[in-house]
């Protein structure tokens, strides 16, 4: 009898649940010209872009606080992190409030596209990069199919990339 190989990391832990588990809700949202999705059980809410007040010092990802009702949120510009071409902040970006690990934090993408409902047959394990690309917090890729149109989506694990030591969020994030 031999042992099931146990998945290496968290993302791909949470992968190969995924695989095996039933329909599960998606928020889908753009960054560039790809489309990523999130558990929407982490998402609290969406917002519009504000600028936030700055922190000295803090990573280029990191555009600073805002004060949510009481709350400073430190918001993450997703597209900076992902080293995207051309950030522009127009009418379309949006700022998602997340719930991490009982700590908010903020995230900003180009623009949110919807809620969507993936089964466990629509979500195909990441594809290995062999170093080349960090697919760490890459869960899987989605596939939705709206008529004849077929589009991928990107799933992330970003619990695991916001609590991660390059983002260095764990240490900042305040109530």
């Amino acid at each position: 009898m031999s042992a099931t190989p146990q998945p290496s990391t968290p993302a791909l832990a949470n992968a190969a649940a995924l695989l095996h588990s039933g329909t599960r809700e998606y928020l889908s949202f753009k960054l560039g010209s790809e489309e990523y999705g999130i558990d929407i059980l982490r998402v609290q809410e969406i917002r519009g872009y504000e600028a936030p007040t700055r922190i000295a010092n803090s990573p280029a990802f990191i555009k600073g606080v805002v004060n949510l009702r009481g709350v400073i949120v430190p918001i993450v510009d997703m597209r900076v992190r992902f080293q995207l071409d051309d950030v522009q902040y127009n009418s379309f970006t949006v700022v998602i409030i997340l719930n991490i690990a009982g700590r908010t934090v903020g995230m900003v993408v180009d623009s949110v596209s919807d809620v969507l409902e993936l089964s466990g047959e629509q979500i195909k394990a990441a594809p290995e990069f062999n170093g080349a690309i960090d697919a760490t917090f890459i869960t899987g890729l989605g596939t939705v199919k709206q008529g004849d149109v077929e589009r991928m989506l990107i799933l992330m694990d970003i619990e695991s990339l916001m609590k991660s030591p390059e983002m260095g969020l764990m240490d900042q994030i305040t109530h």
